[in-house]
């Protein structure tokens, strides 16, 4: 299933999402640490992540759940640099479903990385896992992270009331989806440029 390629950027990078390892544990966290601010806007579990020992805990506990084909985190390589994190959340194998978590550095954000990365993981979840429906959901303030699923052309079916804690307050939260016999049409379609 690794390396999965997500090709070409508009700007010419390319980017490839590999299995997170070990021995990327300093590295991750070193990027985490950089991007701690703008990342603890939107995401709720930086408060776990205060050591390269976390972070090499949280690789191991993915790992665990990539043998047992129930899901993965993975790193977005932009060019042969980690600037990011894309994950397939645990999988319900019984209604073959799953939903889908990604960052990216504040550096690498605007330029349609993760847009193409997403597009990559999806693609490779759906044939992996023999997915029926994945869903991306995304804070209502987070402008950016909700264009991805609209420009994947996922399904919005609506917005979860306060339905994560976000530190010190709840967030509500939309739900994109995309069902497998809606996905070949769009893999279909040329990456769009943002």
């Amino acid at each position: 299933m690794f390396p999965i390629s997500a090709g070409i950027a508009p700007d010419g990078a390319s980017i490839e999402i590999r299995l997170l390892e070990k021995q990327h544990a300093e590295e991750l966290f070193q990027l985490i640490e950089i991007n701690r601010a703008s990342l603890r806007q939107w995401l709720p579990w930086l408060d776990w992540s205060n050591s390269p020992a976390d972070t090499a805990e949280h690789i191991r506990l993915s790992l665990q759940r990539f043998n047992e084909s129930n899901g993965f985190s993975a790193g977005i390589w932009i060019d042969g640099k980690l600037a990011g994190a894309i994950g397939v959340h645990a999988v319900d194998a019984r209604h073959r479903s799953s939903s889908l978590g990604y960052w990216l550095a504040e550096h690498a954000r605007g330029r349609g990385y993760m847009t193409q990365a997403c597009r990559a993981v999806i693609d490779a979840a759906f044939e992996h896992y023999h997915l029926h429906r994945i869903e991306i959901r995304c804070a209502t303030g987070n402008e950016k992270s909700c264009a991805i699923p609209i420009r994947l052309g996922c399904t919005y079916e609506g917005t979860l009331r306060e339905a994560e804690w976000l530190y010190d307050h709840f967030v509500d939260l939309r739900v994109y989806s995309m069902l497998e016999q809606d996905w070949p049409r769009h893999h279909a379609q040329p990456a769009p440029s943002a």
